[in-house]
């Protein structure tokens, strides 16, 4: 069932990491300059569970995985603005071993995740059979460091902090896939509810995307809503995740950034993982 808020207010969830933080201060803190379409309390949780809850239709607007919006493109629709899309940004492969590709399908692999960006790329990149186990991505490279798992396919603020962990990269999976595809790497979206309407999803848009602009515009103004969320508080980490994640995408996709979605979603498809016809709906609000 979606979750109930006050005086049908909007129901709104993202993660809390810093680029997600950074992304909607402006908005939670009524300061974007824009006609607000309704926003109740603004629920942060870690991006798995905001997955299974875009499964369960949950939240009116939510931040997703681009791997699980392929599984909701009937309920939901693609927002211009506030994504994670970008070239040098995504998910590694780590180990405390240099193991070779050969060597991926007897290992134990960590992901963050089972609807994840990161989980798809990975079998992506390696299409045989591999084991995998589910953890929540800030528990991957303890359980790498303590033996527990082999690998993992790290995200968020790990990709900072990994070789302070003694631990190895073995592939960058965005880096694979640039060279694969040419496309920027498309992380997670934030997507709306289409029985909102064209109008109300628009207008959600162009909050998003205020916010957005509102953040380039006074970078410092967030810092303490950031700090108050982030798993790690050193401030040069949050600065270069802000950095990594947020960018001219995070305000508008542009065409290139629709064609590495809809690249990335197709690709699901031909892995059997998507329904063969997922754009059978409009993908984004601007098709609308």
């Amino acid at each position: 069932m979606p979750f109930s808020s006050i005086d049908n207010k909007l129901s709104l969830g993202f993660s809390p990491c810093p680029n997600d933080t950074f992304i909607f201060h402006a908005l939670v803190h009524g300061q974007t300059g824009a006609e607000s379409p309704g926003f109740g309390e603004a629920v942060l949780a870690d991006v798995e569970t905001l997955n299974e809850w875009a499964l369960a239709g949950r939240l009116d607007v939510t931040k997703l995985s681009f791997h699980a919006l392929g599984h909701v493109l009937d309920q939901y629709v693609l927002l211009m603005a506030g994504s994670a899309l970008g070239r040098g940004c995504g998910p590694l492969l780590v180990a405390r071993e240099d193991f070779s590709p050969a060597a991926l399908p007897r290992l134990t692999i960590a992901i963050p995740g089972r609807y994840t960006t990161a989980a798809l790329l990975l079998q992506m990149y390696s299409p045989v059979a591999l084991t995998t186990k589910v953890m929540r991505f800030d528990e991957i490279m303890p359980a790498i460091v303590a033996g527990e798992v082999d690998a993992g396919v790290i995200i968020h603020e790990s990709r900072f902090t990994f070789q302070e962990h003694g631990l190895l990269l073995l592939q960058d999976l965005g880096a694979w896939w640039e060279q694969e595809t040419g496309f920027p790497i498309p992380l997670g979206g934030i997507a709306a509810r289409r029985s909102l309407g064209k109008e109300k999803i628009r207008a959600i848009d162009r909050c998003i995307r205020a916010s957005v602009s509102s953040a380039f515009a006074s970078p410092e103004a967030g810092l303490p809503y950031i700090r108050q969320h982030a798993q790690e508080l050193d401030d040069k980490v949050i600065k270069d995740h802000i950095g990594l994640y947020v960018n001219p995408f995070s305000l508008d996709l542009g065409e290139e950034g629709v064609a590495a979605v809809r690249e990335f979603l197709e690709r699901g498809i031909r892995l059997g993982l998507f329904p063969q016809h997922p754009f059978a709906l409009p993908l984004t609000s601007k098709e609308l």
